[in-house]
């Protein structure tokens, strides 16, 4: 899912779109979130919750049931932090240009690190084995 999500980076897709794209590709969710994904990229369009890990608690409220959900994301939101220090996209690409490479570059790291640990608990929770 880590490398379906780059690839998806690559080609434009914005990170939240990334995210659930690869999801979609793995058959853990409905193409319809694709669509929900497009508006929470970029901070939400304000900078704040990364698009990516948005993308990531999309996806999380759709597979899971209300409980397991929320236990979820709250695991999620750990993990991120514990790699990147922050959630908020202005912080984690601090005095980066909106559209610069050097941004990109640093926002591929936070699509691929999403999609890593999204599909682990995924994995993890529904018992499938992971690689």
């Amino acid at each position: 899912m880590k490398q379906l999500a780059l690839n998806y980076y690559k080609n434009w897709y914005s990170c939240s779109e990334c995210v659930v794209k690869a999801a979609i590709d793995k058959g853990y969710c409905g193409e319809d979130l694709l669509k929900i994904a497009t508006p929470f990229s970029g901070g939400m369009a304000s900078g704040c919750l990364c698009g990516a890990v948005a993308g990531a608690l999309i996806v999380i409220g759709s597979v899971f049931n209300k409980e397991d959900s929320k236990l979820m994301a709250n695991d999620f939101i750990k993990k991120f932090m514990a790699d990147n220090k922050a959630t908020c996209c202005s912080v984690l690409s601090h005095g980066l240009d909106k559209g610069s490479a050097e941004r990109r570059e640093l926002c591929k790291n936070y699509v691929s690190n999403c999609a890593y640990i999204l599909e682990k608990m995924i994995k993890s929770k529904l018992c499938i084995r992971c690689d």
